[in-house]
């Protein structure tokens, strides 16, 4: 941490100030963090997410899911073949353009969405933040993120 002084050019460089290390460290940890709370639902942290956007809406284009979640459609494509494999999706063409690949959740699918209630709070006691912390971390991000995360 920088005191009252201002930075050199070293301090700037030291690995401990480097917000790109600060954000790639937390990004593991979090991911460590979701896996023993995920596990019980059978689904890994990129799984979760794809969940988390069908739920929201379902069902929807890969292209638009994959853009939700900034991905490429290549990398959320496997995601969504293991969801469909565990039953929890439906992939199909769109009737009005056999182009359109939809995602759609099954009732497993669907159902999971009330044990998956708990994750929030329980990674939320795992690192001992309440919800106007945690929202405030996220905001916080968001310009990182390309973004604004939160924004409806």
């Amino acid at each position: 941490m920088y005191s009252e002084r201002v930075p050199t050019a070293d301090d700037l460089l030291r690995l401990e100030n480097q917000l790109c290390f600060a954000v790639v460290t937390a990004a593991r940890n979090v991911v460590a963090i979701y896996r023993p709370i995920l596990e019980p639902l059978g689904l890994t942290h990129p799984q979760y997410l794809v969940m988390l956007a069908l739920w929201e809406r379902s069902p929807r284009a890969l292209v638009d899911l994959a853009r939700d979640l900034a991905l490429e459609p290549a990398t959320a494509s496997p995601l969504v073949k293991r969801l469909e494999t565990d039953g929890l999706v439906v992939r199909r063409r769109a009737a009005e353009d056999e182009r359109r690949l939809e995602i759609a959740l099954t009732d497993t699918g669907r159902a999971l969405r009330e044990r998956a209630i708990e994750v929030p709070a329980r990674v939320m006691a795992a690192v001992g933040m309440d919800v106007d912390e945690v929202a405030a971390l996220r905001d916080g991000l968001g310009a990182f993120a390309g973004r604004r995360l939160g924004d409806g």
